[in-house]
């Protein structure tokens, strides 16, 4: 039955089933949009890892413009292919802020009654411009390799806005109830806040190791990479142990099946970015899998915020629900 709201007499929205849903061509628009705006995103986290692993971090050596007097490349440059490599780099961020300022304008012309997609907009595109001025503060300091991961994990919480937008738009609006039993829920959000954890380590591994980002003047934090690296893996072997932790109490406890295939998901990405982390460590750290090793960040933040939408509902969860229930000496 399709029930036919406020909202929907104004034209933005018809209700089937409980979730709203804008007229066909505003939705796939709005869809696509969404969906353009977590790809730039995953982009240029790739785009930036080309950057650090053909040592063209300082290819424009300095910031807003490449060189002094000019915002583009020129011929006199000493930098040869490097700066073309940071400039595509740096345009890169122009067309993620635009895709970025697109979906906000159409967040408020289609879906003015979904308030949280229009913050979660909001901070994706402030977030854009925050990265712009951290990327020319890396560049200012010689690619100073703290500053360096803060960007990386600056884009990576960029990542996961941007999923959550596109996952959540297709959910009902208002509040949630978590799908599966609350120890389970809460084992998700520590899942967040290890990844956080491997994802630092991860940082502090490269700027310790031989991808600074500048083939000429490498960055260095200081530490031991085999020490750091060994203890990101251990982090890494904690992460996953969670990971299945939560896939199996969603798998028990959960009374629908989205949580459990999605947590499935976040499984296989944890274990394939293992993988090509121990084999990238063991084969002297290769460019190629150090990129992909990288992309496997985007998509592991991407799988647990998408895991993380799929486990709540808007729809009342019964209090005899395994989900719903308690354990004793909770």
């Amino acid at each position: 039955m399709t029930v036919t709201p406020d909202s929907a007499r104004t034209g933005r929205h018809t209700y089937r089933g409980g979730v709203p849903e804008a007229p066909p061509a505003r939705t796939r628009w709005l869809r696509r949009l969404l969906l353009l705006n977590l790809l730039v995103e995953v982009l240029i986290v790739v785009t930036g890892g080309l950057v650090r692993l053909t040592g063209s971090g300082l290819g424009c050596p300095t910031w807003p413009q490449c060189v002094p007097g000019s915002y583009v490349p020129t011929h006199e440059q000493e930098q040869g292919i490097h700066k073309f490599i940071e400039f595509g780099n740096r345009t890169l961020t122009g067309l993620v802020g635009i895709v970025a300022l697109v979906l906000l304008i159409a967040l408020y012309r289609w879906a003015r009654d979904r308030p949280e997609l229009i913050r979660g907009t909001w901070v994706v595109l402030a977030g854009v411009a925050a990265q712009a001025i951290v990327g020319g503060i890396t560049v200012l300091t010689g690619l100073n390799p703290w500053i360096v991961a803060f960007h990386f994990l600056c884009s990576m919480a960029l990542v996961g806005v941007a999923t959550w937008l596109y996952w959540r738009h297709a959910r009902p609006a208002g509040a949630t109830t978590s799908l599966v039993h609350p120890l389970v829920d809460r084992a998700a959000w520590a899942v967040c806040v290890l990844a956080g954890v491997v994802l630092t380590l991860g940082t502090v591994v490269t700027g310790s190791g031989p991808h600074s980002g500048d083939a000429e003047a490498p960055a260095r934090t200081g530490f031991d990479p085999r020490t750091i690296s060994w203890l990101h893996a251990d982090a890494v072997m904690l992460f996953t142990g969670l990971v299945i932790a939560v896939w199996l109490g969603a798998r028990l406890t959960s009374r629908s099946p989205r949580p459990t295939r999605a947590w499935g998901l976040v499984l296989v990405v944890t274990l394939a970015q293992g993988l090509i982390g121990y084999v990238q460590y063991l084969t002297g750290l290769p460019e190629v899998l150090v990129l992909a090793h990288m992309l496997g960040a985007s998509l592991l933040v991407v799988t647990i915020a998408r895991a993380l939408v799929l486990s709540r509902t808007a729809e009342p969860v019964p209090t005899d629900s395994p989900a719903g229930g308690s354990v004793a000496g909770d």
